[in-house]
């Protein structure tokens, strides 16, 4: 793909999901329409609405950066009543036991996952165990609830908002209230990108990167880049994190995105994904 095709296609579509359809549906017809390799920075379950970030073309190589991105959620509990899945695709029975406190756990909690999650055990993705009607204890792993705002509620059903790390199951957060499954999900946000007004929006690189720290390149350094050569820090100050190696950072001119680096050896920038 040359520069100038760049400039035509998007290197993302924000997506309103639909109940119904599967993420991997969505993105095999963004695929279709462009006529490009797509993929996706998050998947929601079939009966889930809201945001998904679908990638185009060289951005595919970006979603390592997007994956991990914080989720906003609005999600409502059907109270009194328990769900094989935790969800509406399951079996349902009504218990008539009402939770008496509705509120969900925040900070750091641990989450043992689902039997219909995609994570693949001894090779296997759970899912399938579950489809053959197979049961095994799942692994447990930590996640983070920033927070879980009790909206409103009516004696059979509880809303929330809930904010909270990439990889947190919402359908078992609302397992922790009891006799409770999560009877409607929509995902609002991602990181700072919102469910889009109409159907779909798309976004440049520059756009689709806005969250990263920016280092300007003047144009010898841009003919390094795109050779996937390192080039000095500058002015730029990265956030650090714990591990000692920087976060990522766009390089960019003054009109398009040349390329996603980290700060390596020798306190240089350098490429990991180039974009042009």
């Amino acid at each position: 793909m040359n520069s100038r095709q760049m400039d035509e296609t998007p290197a993302a579509l924000l997506i309103d999901k639909p109940a119904g359809p599967t993420s991997h549906d969505l993105v095999q017809q963004v695929r279709r329409d462009f006529a490009a390799k797509a993929g996706h920075a998050g998947t929601l379950d079939p009966f889930a609405t809201g945001l998904m970030i679908c990638l185009l073309g060289r951005a595919t190589r970006l979603q390592r950066y997007l994956l991990g991105l914080p989720k906003t959620y609005e999600a409502t509990a059907r109270l009194g009543w328990h769900s094989t899945t935790g969800d509406p695709t399951g079996d349902l029975t009504e218990t008539g036991s009402i939770p008496e406190s509705l509120d969900l756990p925040v900070g750091t909690i641990e989450q043992r996952l689902p039997m219909t999650s995609a994570v693949r055990v001894d090779g296997e993705r759970l899912y399938r165990r579950a489809h053959r009607g197979e049961e095994i204890e799942t692994p447990v792993r930590e996640t983070e609830i920033y927070r879980a705002d009790l909206l409103s509620s009516d004696g059979d059903r509880a809303r929330y908002e809930i904010e909270c790390a990439s990889g947190t199951y919402i359908r078992t957060l609302i397992e922790t209230l009891g006799d409770a499954y999560c009877e409607d999900l929509r995902r609002t946000k991602i990181g700072r990108f919102e469910v889009p007004a109409s159907g779909s929006t798309p976004l440049s690189y520059g756009e689709l990167l806005a969250f990263m720290p920016e280092r300007r390149a003047d144009e010898e350094e841009a003919n390094r880049v795109g050779h996937g050569s390192p080039i000095e820090i500058g002015d730029l100050d990265p956030t650090v994190i714990p591990d000692g190696e920087s976060g990522p950072v766009r390089i960019t001119t003054s009109d398009q995105v040349l390329a996603v680096a980290r700060v390596g050896d020798g306190g240089l920038l350098r490429p990991e994904v180039v974009l042009v």
